[in-house]
């Protein structure tokens, strides 16, 4: 994490394990089974464990394989919601959130990629997975608190959501992948 990392983190500190998982809960209970707004806090749900699958992991090996197979669920999730969710917000008067929101996933990636670059071996990988970890988390924060809520609230056509969110979800999880060996 670099010193402006650290800066900004002691400023403005992230907001508790408590007031995430009270967010998750008040999401789960707008969302009904098979709509847009589950498959995007199950895909959260699955981010959260691979985060988890990748600081456990036992060697260089598993902290690779652990973070590819991140990358893949984050990737295609960013995608979904990009082409779908934040144009919901916007198109609900949000344009400020849905550009916060689009820069926060283009950031992510980048730090991504940058992780890719690293050594699983060295502590700086670790370093820069919890640096990623904290901003995405935050970002889960922020969509189940108050812009997926708002867009279930508000956003005529749910059916439309339901149907794109998992097309573009789908479009992306089926694609033929690399080799986690690769």
């Amino acid at each position: 994490m670099s010193v402006i990392d650290k800066a900004l983190a002691a400023i403005t500190p992230p907001e508790s394990d408590e007031a995430r998982a009270e967010a998750t809960r008040k999401a789960r209970e707008l969302a009904t089974p098979g709509d847009w707004l589950s498959a995007a806090l199950d895909h959260h749900d699955q981010i959260r464990s691979a985060f988890e699958e990748a600081r456990s992991a036992a060697d260089p090996a598993g902290r690779l394989a652990a973070s590819k197979r991140l990358a893949l669920v984050l990737n295609g999730h960013a995608l979904a919601e990009e082409l779908v969710l934040y144009p919901a917000l916007a198109k609900e008067g949000d344009k400020g959130r849905a550009g916060i929101a689009y820069s926060e996933q283009t950031t992510a990636k980048m730090q991504m990629a940058e992780l890719e670059r690293i050594d699983p071996a060295k502590e700086a990988w670790l370093d820069k997975l919890e640096h990623i970890r904290g901003a995405i988390l935050h970002h889960i924060w922020e969509e189940e608190n108050s812009w997926f809520p708002r867009i279930k609230a508000e956003y005529e056509d749910q059916a439309f959501l339901d149907r794109r969110f998992r097309e573009e979800f789908d479009r992306y999880d089926r694609a033929p992948q690399p080799r986690l060996s690769d």
